[in-house]
């Protein structure tokens, strides 16, 4: 398919009550239908909390939570939460189809400033994921800062970031997010929390979906709660790659 309808839910998120997180996106997603993706933010069950993981549902719990989710909106139901892994806490980004299968990526990047590196795991497995003909690349947060982990090698075509990024720093992640689109040639969409969480930090949201070109299709109204939408274009992805093939001078690298 060429298409690709995305909808963001810019919330609020209750501090460090699982419940009462999945009761809200409860009625979020009760009513939404007709979409093929569905962007929750990060840490969606808990706010950005260092003890989440102690605190928040279990791996299985949240799954079969989206798994319903997905299986009701016919969509694939994406966000992060923290998960007590096998290793330590994760800051795992849940991707759930409809049919029940799901994927994850765990965050790369942890943010030192909040002493994240201190309570979490970092990943180390870099995920791209194919749904209905497009291929998605899950990012989390402080992720968007670094540009080599986001760097398209011709294996993406969207890029997905969802986060817990403060009103203090809200021009960085309009910019970069404007960035990754330019720089990679392909669709953004970023996830952003509203609201103020449990240590008094202030979240506006600015949540948007970008295109190659870096033009904004869509964006939330910075400190409102709401859904945005947005349909992406495959076939006009492609044409402009051919037409203006930046991508050809990339220079080789490995990650390693």
């Amino acid at each position: 398919m060429s298409g690709l309808k995305i909808s963001l839910l810019q919330q609020p998120l209750a501090w460090m009550d699982a419940p009462a997180n999945l009761r809200h996106f409860d009625l979020q997603l009760d009513n939404l239908n007709g979409r093929d993706l569905i962007v929750l933010p990060e840490m969606f069950t808990t706010g950005f909390a260092l003890e989440a993981a102690k605190h928040s549902l279990t791996q299985p719990e949240l799954i079969a939570w989206m798994q319903e989710k997905a299986q009701r909106c016919n969509a694939l139901i994406a966000g992060s939460a923290a998960i007590a892994g096998e290793h330590g806490p994760v800051n795992r980004f849940l991707l759930t189809q409809p049919d029940g299968t799901v994927h994850f990526y765990d965050k790369r990047h942890l943010f030192r400033m909040a002493d994240e590196h201190q309570h979490y795991q970092p990943g180390n497995q870099r995920l791209v994921l194919a749904w209905r003909g497009w291929r998605i690349l899950p990012l989390v947060c402080y992720d968007l800062r670094f540009p080599v982990w986001s760097r398209n090698q011709n294996d993406y075509d969207l890029a997905l970031y969802v986060a817990n990024w403060p009103a203090a720093r809200s021009h960085h992640w309009q910019t970069l997010l404007a960035a990754r689109a330019i720089e990679n040639q392909a669709y953004v969409a970023g996830c952003n929390r509203i609201g103020t969480d449990g240590n008094g930090q202030h979240y506006r949201g600015d949540s948007r979906v970008i295109d190659p070109q870096g033009e904004i299709l869509a964006a939330a109204e910075p400190h409102q709660a709401g859904q945005i939408d947005a349909e992406l274009s495959l076939t006009a992805l492609k044409e402009y790659r051919e037409r203006f093939p930046a991508w050809r001078d990339a220079d080789a690298f490995r990650l390693i």
